[in-house]
């Protein structure tokens, strides 16, 4: 099956560090980092529709597409379970995220924008502690996935993939829902991904078997991959989310306070990788991210 041109050539900008945003920034209590319980309440869904709707500000103003991307990225079977979700309550918080999401769009007529349904890593994003094949991969993330697809979601986004079989197993699920699917591996600061394996092998394996529409790169500052950015792979990578830090993971994970580098500086590196990535039309941010980076990152495209 050949990727579908979802995005054409047009550019998008996505969201930030929603779960660093929220901790940070405003004092919100995640527990296990996950956002989407916020989806229970008044209070928390307020929150993230207030979340959203700066960063959609950003790309209205810039006259740009948005890639809104649902705050499910714990919403998996052993995360759930570990935050008091069954799985009827998880099927049902999916639907919601995307149909809040929906809800946000209509404040915004005119702008160009897509839902995407965010499929997070089954165990930690930094580390690929829970490998699993990718046929196991896919049966455990089906039910999100079909999830999405439910509520009305126009893709599907494996986000911080730590190997290639859950990126694969999910790209696989998102074809059985009838969903596009993007799939975004996280870097060590070597470039590779964090069981070793190149960014070009994984994407090359994925492709091989059943190719997402496109791939991104996300949770790694740009110093830490724009070194392997060489070959007729490039031209795959369509979306980039880096943390502002130029911290390992390992230094995030120990951190008390949060690296919000400076958003002028990031910008700058996205200008340099969008001469490296000639397909790079998705720009948004991860870890220790906000709306400001957002805003310079439009401001200097």
């Amino acid at each position: 099956m050949a990727p579908r041109p979802l995005l054409q050539d047009k550019i998008f900008l996505t969201d930030s560090g929603l779960e660093t945003d929220l901790i940070f920034n405003e004092g919100v209590d995640l527990p296990d980092f996950a956002a989407f319980p916020l989806l229970g309440t008044a209070e928390g869904r307020q929150r993230l529709r207030a979340y959203f709707i700066r960063h959609i500000a950003v790309a209205r103003r810039a006259g740009v597409g948005f890639v809104l991307e649902a705050p499910t990225w714990r919403a998996n079977p052993d995360w759930g379970a570990r935050l008091g979700y069954d799985a009827g309550a998880l099927a049902t918080a999916n639907r919601n995220a995307v149909e809040l999401l929906a809800d946000v769009c209509e404040a915004f007529e005119g702008t160009e924008m897509l839902l995407s349904g965010c499929v997070g890593p089954r165990g930690d994003g930094y580390r690929p502690e829970a490998a699993m094949t990718a046929d196991h991969a896919r049966a455990y993330h089906q039910a999100q996935v079909d999830a999405f697809a439910a509520a009305g979601a126009d893709l599907v986004t494996a986000m911080t993939m730590t190997t290639v079989a859950e990126g694969l197993g999910i790209a696989r699920a998102a074809e059985r829902a009838g969903l596009p699917s993007v799939v975004s591996f996280t870097v060590e600061t070597d470039g590779n991904l964090p069981d070793g394996t190149a960014l070009a092998d994984a994407i090359a394996a994925v492709d091989a078997d059943t190719p997402p529409d496109y791939f991104m790169i996300n949770c790694a500052h740009p110093d830490h991959f724009a070194g392997r950015l060489d070959g007729e792979w490039t031209a795959r990578v369509r979306g980039v989310r880096a943390n502002a830090s130029r911290r390992s993971h390992a230094e995030l994970d120990e951190a008390v306070e949060l690296d919000a580098g400076d958003p002028a500086e990031l910008a700058d590196d996205y200008v340099r990788l969008r001469k490296a990535l000639p397909n790079l039309n998705v720009l948004g941010g991860c870890c220790g991210t906000d709306v400001r980076h957002v805003a310079a990152i439009a401001a200097a495209l």
